[in-house]
């Protein structure tokens, strides 16, 4: 994989100067630190796919992340390569596939209806929305008083969010309750992607995914692909969420703060000896 430094590089927020208003008064030439939001483009074996709008750091996870949600690989391993260009206008990621996935690649090309946005990309029709996905497997349990601590871990650990407040999160939670990992991104979508580039790079299993905004019915199908059972949302999960992720086997929480959450669908995977029912 190569990378590119230049005007972006790996820069996920700048200083600007501002008039900053703050108790009846106003302070010039204050200063304010911003979040980067730059134009992505994804090409695969030199054919243009989509532009994306994020923060250019971890860019090679999101590569991966992207092609595997979005259906045009199976595997991490069917990425070959992955080059990051940049020049004036923004960001081009070239990735390299396998020839077997090219029919499948010109096949969602022709249905996209030109620059997306983060969520559902290349879906023309309502029919193609939803992806045949295999329901999870049941081998994940989360225990739900490390709620809490992992709540607190991932405030410590969203440093972009800290100087911006701008950011989202997704954090992979291991089995003991550990974050081993949080991508931030101007897109909630670009930082999920982000995170399952990383789990499915590092082959991880038996955790849980926490992100830091609601659970959208994308955000269910994108776990739903690389096989993730359990999905913990700081935010409200909406209608078409909870149905998808019935359907697919995913334990689906939401509004997951300090010392409660709403879980949704197939709570067995939620342990607590000390819990008491009512």
């Amino acid at each position: 994989m190569c990378r590119a430094d230049g005007k972006f590089g790996t820069n996920s927020a700048s200083k600007k100067q501002i008039i900053r208003y703050k108790q009846g008064a106003f302070q010039k030439n204050a200063e304010d630190v911003v979040v980067q939001e730059v134009p992505v483009a994804l090409e695969y074996n030199g054919i243009a796919y989509t532009v994306m709008m994020c923060t250019p750091i971890d860019l090679e996870f999101f590569a991966v992340g992207f092609s595997v949600t979005e259906g045009i690989i199976d595997h991490d391993r069917d990425i070959h390569n992955i080059e990051i260009q940049e020049d004036a206008e923004g960001i081009t990621l070239s990735v390299e596939i396998a020839n077997r996935c090219i029919s499948r690649l010109k096949e969602k090309r022709r249905s996209l209806m030109g620059v997306t946005g983060c969520g559902i990309c290349g879906a023309e029709q309502l029919n193609g929305v939803r992806r045949c996905v295999t329901p999870v497997a049941d081998s994940t349990r989360f225990d739900i008083e490390k709620l809490d601590p992992v709540l607190i871990q991932l405030n410590e650990k969203q440093s972009l969010n800290q100087q911006t407040g701008a950011s989202h999160a997704a954090a992979y939670i291991d089995v003991d309750g550990n974050i081993q990992a949080v991508f931030e991104d101007v897109g909630r979508h670009i930082a999920l992607d982000k995170l399952i580039g990383w789990i499915l790079r590092h082959h991880c299993s038996q955790g849980a995914v926490l992100v830091t905004s609601r659970a959208s019915f994308e955000m269910v199908q994108k776990v739903a692909v690389c096989g993730i059972e359990i999905l913990l949302a700081v935010s409200a999960a909406t209608h078409m969420a909870i149905e998808l992720a019935e359907r697919m086997n995913i334990t689906l929480c939401g509004y997951c703060r300090p010392g409660k959450a709403n879980i949704y669908t197939h709570g067995s995977r939620i342990t607590d000896n000390h819990v008491v029912n009512h």
